[in-house]
């Protein structure tokens, strides 16, 4: 066995057979890298059935100054990292490998960055002395994605703006406090269509998606995830007893019909009762990068009398897209269960394209079940779904 392999099984027993309670975590000091294209970094500790707050999705070989691990109970455990002074977040510790030969990168500064654009997509580059932590964000009106880098100091003296940008409006920074280094990015379009951070060696990337040419469903790709499959069953219904995943397959389907007859082209994430895994499911997505996502899902609650329709989403920029969807999705049936915002759902968390989460109504309520189980009103849905999506396009094309 390799003596970092075997350093890094040692140090993950030993945690684990003596490490403390969620509330006082063991002090270490390691340094570590991630070892998956998705490794989470957690806000904090906390957890519920969807996992932690998720601040971010890592690349992999991503440098971590570890300063702690948490062991939690029905949950796997943590490390605690340094992002910056007084910033700490967290990663599994299942998903990091730890390096005992090197030390973390301190004391990292800047260099001078370009802006440029090919014939797909406009970029930030920015090199760097190691794979440094990050956090991306959205921000609406002015449109405008943020990229925190953590343990770094500027000593950025100019910034190339090439005449090949079409999406980018101007790209600048701003040392916010000690080794947190901003970077902001202003859009020439209100809507956002994606971005995606990652290394190309020790260059830090920032892809940012440009609109669509024509705002249409002629053209678009759109993936369409039908939720659960296999021995994955999802919820199963109060009376009749069949399960969630029969029927966000049976909409899925009808959604794509719906979708090509407009001239769309779809991607389905499994078009038969097929067990495929989240992960395999967003790295699948990441290569055929669709200009738009819906994953469909239907809902379930401890409290029968729970009932409605329900869209979700995790960044503020692709809201237009949640609320168009539910708004056609009302017109067929009026319940509500809300536009749901910072949802930590996994197809929710990627930034690289618009997405939508749509929950159909609750197999847990009688009459909402009953809903479900016609033919009709499934019909229906997947033609409100794709009347949301060319509102949303319609909307997008709207000046500022």
């Amino acid at each position: 066995m390799p003596r970092l392999v075997l350093v890094t099984a040692l140090l993950l027993i030993f945690f684990t057979a003596f490490s403390q309670s969620p509330i006082a975590p063991t002090d270490t000091f390691l340094t570590g890298t991630t070892l998956s294209r998705l490794t989470p970094l957690y806000y904090g500790p906390g957890t519920d059935r969807l996992g932690g707050a998720r601040l971010e999705t890592l690349d992999s070989g991503v440098a971590l100054n570890i300063t702690g691990h948490l062991t939690r109970e029905g949950s796997s455990p943590l490390w605690r990292v340094r992002l910056a002074p007084g910033r700490t977040a967290y990663v599994p510790v299942e998903q990091t490998v730890v390096d005992t030969l090197s030390d973390y990168p301190v004391g990292s500064l800047t260099g001078s960055w370009r802006v440029w654009g090919d014939d797909r997509f406009d970029y930030v580059s920015i090199p760097l002395p190691a794979r440094l932590p990050y956090a991306s964000q959205q921000q609406t009106d002015p449109s405008r994605v943020v990229v925190d880098l953590f343990g770094l100091t500027s000593n950025t003296n100019w910034i190339t703006h090439l005449s090949s940008l079409r999406e980018i409006r101007k790209a600048w920074y701003e040392q916010v406090s000690d080794e947190v280094f901003r970077v902001y990015i202003d859009l020439k379009h209100r809507q956002h269509w994606g971005h995606s951070v990652y290394y190309d060696h020790n260059r830090l990337t920032i892809r940012v998606r440009r609109q669509p040419e024509r705002l249409r469903l002629r053209g678009l790709t759109v993936a369409v995830d039908a939720g659960h499959g296999g021995t994955n069953l999802g919820a199963q219904g109060l009376n009749a007893k069949r399960f969630e995943k029969e029927f966000t397959l049976d909409v899925a389907r009808r959604l794509a019909q719906e979708l090509e007859k407009a001239g769309a082209r779809v991607i389905l994430t499994r078009a038969t009762d097929t067990l495929i895994g989240p992960s395999a499911r967003i790295l699948a997505l990441r290569q055929s990068l669709p200009h738009l996502l819906v994953s469909i899902h239907f809902n379930a609650s401890g409290n029968r009398e729970t009932r409605g329709v329900s869209t979700y989403y995790k960044h503020a920029g692709f809201q237009p897209l949640t609320r168009a969807v539910l708004h056609e999705l009302l017109r067929i049936d009026p319940h509500e269960a809300g536009n749901v915002g910072s949802f930590n759902f996994f197809f929710s968390a990627p930034t690289d394209y618009p997405n939508v989460l749509v929950e159909g109504p609750f197999l847990s309520n009688p009459d909402d079940e009953a809903l479900i189980l016609d033919e009709r009103y499934r019909r229906k849905m997947a033609r409100a779904i794709r009347k949301g999506i060319k509102k949303f396009l319609k909307q997008a094309g709207r000046v500022r």
